[in-house]
């Protein structure tokens, strides 16, 4: 790892930087699905087609996450970090003034790319930044608990701002915190080395298979559940992906300086935490899905309710992420801690299940929120310890971006299956009374719970590692005075 420049920051502030961008990311993704039957009604989406405002951010994380991991290698993290907050706030800009259902999408397919550069800068400064074991641990705790704070603010503030202001809110408020965010990042991130500036040796045969490849598996995924599955743009999009993709691993296999190098994927931990994490935010979309359709729908919640309701939930996610993943993570090891969060994470979506009744309310969610929040904010923080651990500081970028990959088409897989589940009972454009629409959530449910802990025992597959020494107090501890 290339030595500091003169005058770096400390780690601290570098640390709430990077968490704060965390915050943002996850604000916008919350705060959407609050807003969703508000956004419908607007801009004349489809009970089914209205998914398109969170697959379309999908579409463009997750089809550029590679291309942009690698690009946080070559041209710098701190360069992508202030490209990728740039093209997040524009695009949430452009997304609260659209005037029909298109540019809306093209807005969040924007934001998707901003995200794919914003989010492989982010990690990889944490991984280089922080030492593995402890310290790492620590850091991605406050990272993740940023990020559960984002949920919880996200659930709240799109309701308020919802009800009073309008649905285009949930996107102009991103514009202020994206700019905040890229005016610090030159005064507290460390500046890129020269070596990784320019785009010699770039695998641009790899990046463009990577890409068209991933967007569209990405893009099928999306598009089934309203177009069908045998249709173009469900099985179509999907096939021609899964080629590119598998044509992806030739070139790589003959390139000198690949996009994606194989041996990465050949890494038990890495391969084994990419299905994990695939099923971890499959099974979160599905579940928030559920519980938005549940709240609304079939409570005739409104938008300030329901984000009430989820405020315990993400709440409590957001204290075991920082206060118990660490020091689980630090006495268990990664393998243990990951695989007993996801089996609890599964539980707790079951207990969730069980609180839905045609009757129910924020009393009947409670018991099941908060077990999904303490197991939920561990196993988020124990998959991107995993995605990270015995990789080259060189190679984090890439390494983070396949993780990340992994999440955006596991989500893209699973709200597309869990709406289909959802609805699989519903006559298609006739209004449906709400014991028809419960009765498509529990089966949606119930199966996000079972596939959640099927993952917890995928990740036993995991090398076994001695736990880490105990961890000092971190209010004690000194800060690293340096993040390269």
């Amino acid at each position: 790892m290339s030595k500091a420049p003169p005058g770096p920051p400390r780690a601290g502030r570098t640390l709430a930087l990077l968490a704060f961008t965390q915050l943002i990311v996850a604000l916008d993704y919350n705060i959407v699905y609050v807003a969703l039957p508000d956004i419908a009604a607007a801009l004349g989406f489809s009970a089914a087609s209205v998914q398109w405002v969170v697959s379309a951010y999908a579409v463009g994380l997750g089809g550029l996450l590679l291309l942009g991991g690698r690009a946080v290698d070559r041209l710098g993290p701190r360069r992508m970090f202030m490209l990728g907050l740039a093209l997040y706030g524009a695009a949430s800009l452009a997304g609260g003034l659209a005037p029909d259902s298109g540019v809306l999408i093209a807005a969040r397919a924007v934001q998707g790319v901003g995200g794919a550069l914003l989010t492989p800068a982010t990690l990889a400064l944490i991984y280089r930044g922080f030492a593995e074991g402890p310290e790492r641990n620590r850091a991605l705790g406050a990272w993740g608990m940023a990020g559960s704070a984002g949920l919880a603010a996200g659930s709240l503030l799109g309701g308020v701002l919802t009800n009073y202001l309008g649905w285009e809110w949930v996107f102009f408020v991103n514009v202020p915190l994206a700019l905040g965010a890229a005016l610090a990042a030159p005064r507290l991130l460390a500046a890129d080395p020269s070596r990784t500036s320019g785009f010699g040796g770039f695998d641009l045969p790899g990046a463009f298979l990577a890409t068209t490849g991933s967007t569209l598996m990405v893009f099928g995924l999306a598009s089934g559940p309203e177009e069908g599955w045998s249709a173009p743009r469900g099985a179509g999009a999907l096939a021609a992906g899964a080629v590119l993709l598998a044509a992806l691993v030739v070139v790589e296999s003959r390139t000198r300086d690949p996009l994606v190098p194989l041996r990465l994927l050949r890494d038990r931990g890495l391969a084994t935490t990419m299905v994990v994490i695939a099923v971890f935010q499959g099974t979160l979309g599905g579940g928030y899905y559920v519980l938005t359709s549940y709240l609304q729908p079939v409570l005739g919640y409104s938008a300030l309710e329901a984000g009430l309701t989820f405020l315990p939930l993400t709440v409590v996610c957001m204290a075991a992420a920082l206060k118990i993943a660490p020091v689980l993570l630090g006495r268990w090891g990664v393998r243990t801690t990951l695989s007993t969060a996801m089996i609890g994470t599964g539980a707790g979506i079951a207990l969730l299940m069980a609180g839905t009744p045609a009757g129910g309310g924020f009393w009947t969610l409670l018991p099941g929120s908060v077990v999904w929040g303490v197991f939920g904010g561990v196993a988020f923080v124990a998959l991107f310890a995993s995605a990270g651990a015995g990789i080259a500081p060189a190679e984090q970028g890439v390494a983070s971006g396949l993780a990340s990959t992994a999440k955006e088409i596991g989500g893209a897989m699973g709200l597309a299956v869990f709406v289909a589940v959802a609805t699989a009972g519903l006559a298609a454009g006739a209004p449906a009374a709400p014991a028809e629409i419960l009765d498509g959530l529990h089966a949606a449910g119930w199966t996000a719970a079972a596939v959640t802990v099927l993952g917890g025992l995928i990740a036993l597959v995991l090398r076994p590692a001695p736990a880490a020494s105990p961890m000092p107090e971190p209010a004690d501890s000194p800060q690293k005075e340096t993040i390269a």
